[in-house]
């Protein structure tokens, strides 16, 4: 029997979840783990925190 490598190719849809799941891994608190991702993907993070606003303000919006 041979044994085959499997080699994996990160393409642009998988980076982003190999990097959630690098900086999101581990033992450490969950703010220490968040400030390592926002370090590392910047424009990622701020994309985030724009989506999570703009879904605060819609569920808002239709209070009275």
């Amino acid at each position: 029997m041979t044994d085959t490598i499997n080699t994996t190719e990160t393409g642009g849809k998988t980076g982003l979840s190999d990097a959630f799941r690098e900086h999101f891994s581990g033992d450490a608190p969950l703010t220490h783990k968040a400030t390592n991702f926002a370090k590392a993907r910047p424009w990622t993070s701020a994309a985030l925190a724009g989506v999570a606003a703009m879904a605060v303000l819609n569920s808002l919006r239709g209070r009275s």
